[in-house]
């Protein structure tokens, strides 16, 4: 090899070196660049307290005002049903008719008796009369006088025996019209015409239930109760007066009942097997929207919070315990993590018992590419932006046209 080969490697050499340091030095500089100038940008939330109604949703049936099963209170057989069924009846009107002809010779009987036995008293009442100056006159003797007396006596009670068998006889008479206790909507009739039915039977004949108003039964967890008084006698909760008697009603197909309810009472007796108890409502239902038996779901106001901190459910995320926690900015603009207790859900927020106090900024969007101790550029979130967004994604794209072709030349 001569020196004009060996200069020639050497040069090569120095280029390659060159080149290669060249390119570090860009790399170096760019990534300082991102480091000092192109921080994350995250959208954050200024918390401020804020007035809200505390409002519990409660699981619930619907149960009627007003039932009434009616069974037959004398034997006999079904001569004829005199409603429709599924219609609306008042009470007093006649549901069946019961064959009446026993029991109106039973009446006529007992009515005959007693007729019998009044005019049995008359005598005897006058022959005690004339005992009674026979008697002073020594015409007839004392004893004779004392059993007339029994006697009028004895008539004077087999009158009153007679008038109540009379009664009796008359009411069980009147039984075998079988009327409505109650006014409401009767159900499906249990008995055909022809059909044998018996006194106080364990079968009703039909169900009437009143409709309007109707109650609405739903369960608490008496561990809720227990809180929300935490919450009241520690001030964080003041009740609201009139309106913790008022309630709302969410339908089992999710539509709101347009109608106000009130709450009536709330029993004292926790079941053993669930530890909840009952609250029960009434609402209005003038158009029967609300059936028996139907699931809904009641909104119950148990008070308000003058100063509660709420932060979007989206900012909120879980530790591998099932901790709540958030993300938030300091005033040096780094990200710094927060542990959370959260209380219920108020909206799409939630409603944050402690862990963030007023003023802090929580981040709600951008969480994923920022940690603790990143230092990070912060927008405000536009909630409202948000929204607008999400509606334009559901709405109907427009239609293209397609322009008309061309005419050939």
């Amino acid at each position: 090899m001569n020196i004009k080969q060996s200069r020639k490697i050497v040069i090569c050499i120095l280029g390659v070196l060159t080149t290669i340091f060249t390119l570090s030095s860009c790399n170096r500089s760019q990534s300082g660049n991102e480091l000092q100038g192109n921080s994350p940008e995250v959208s954050v939330v200024t918390l401020q307290p804020e007035r809200i109604s505390i409002i519990t949703e409660l699981p619930g049936r619907t149960s009627p005002y007003l039932i009434a099963e009616v069974r037959p209170q004398v034997s006999g057989i079904i001569q004829k049903r005199f409603f429709v069924e599924g219609s609306d009846i008042k009470a007093g009107d006649q549901l069946y008719q019961i064959d009446p002809a026993t029991y109106e010779a039973t009446y006529s009987a007992a009515k005959a008796a007693l007729a019998r036995s009044e005019a049995n008293v008359i005598s005897i009442r006058n022959r005690v009369e004339r005992y009674k100056e026979l008697v002073a006159m020594n015409a007839v003797s004392q004893q004779e006088f004392d059993d007339a007396t029994a006697a009028l006596k004895q008539a004077e009670a087999d009158i009153q025996v007679n008038k109540a068998a009379t009664e009796t006889a008359r009411i069980n008479l009147n039984y075998t019209r079988v009327t409505a206790p109650i006014t409401g909507r009767i159900g499906k009739s249990n008995v055909t015409v022809g059909a044998l039915v018996t006194a106080n039977q364990p079968s009703p004949l039909a169900v009437i239930q009143q409709l309007d108003p109707i109650y609405v039964d739903a369960t608490q967890s008496s561990a809720n109760l227990l809180e929300l008084k935490r919450h009241i006698a520690a001030g964080r909760i003041k009740g609201d007066g009139p309106n913790q008697t008022r309630v709302r009603l969410i339908l089992e197909d999710g539509t709101p009942y347009p109608l106000e309810g009130t709450l009536k009472f709330s029993d004292v007796t926790v079941d053993a097997s669930t530890g909840s108890f009952i609250q029960r409502m009434i609402f209005p239902n003038p158009k029967y929207t609300l059936l028996p038996g139907m699931y809904a779901r009641a909104l119950i106001q148990e008070g308000v919070a003058e100063n509660a901190i709420l932060v979007p459910q989206q900012a909120v995320s879980r530790d591998p315990k099932g901790n709540p926690l958030v993300l938030t900015v300091d005033a040096s603009g780094k990200v710094e993590q927060r542990m959370i207790t959260v209380s219920r859900a108020i909206g799409n927020k939630w409603n944050v018992a402690s862990g963030l106090e007023q003023g802090d900024k929580v981040i709600v969007e951008g969480i994923q590419r920022v940690r603790p101790g990143m230092a990070v550029k912060v927008v405000p979130f536009d909630s409202t932006q948000k929204d607008s967004a999400e509606t334009g994604k559901n709405a109907n794209p427009p239609e293209k046209t397609t322009p008309p072709p061309e005419k050939a030349k």
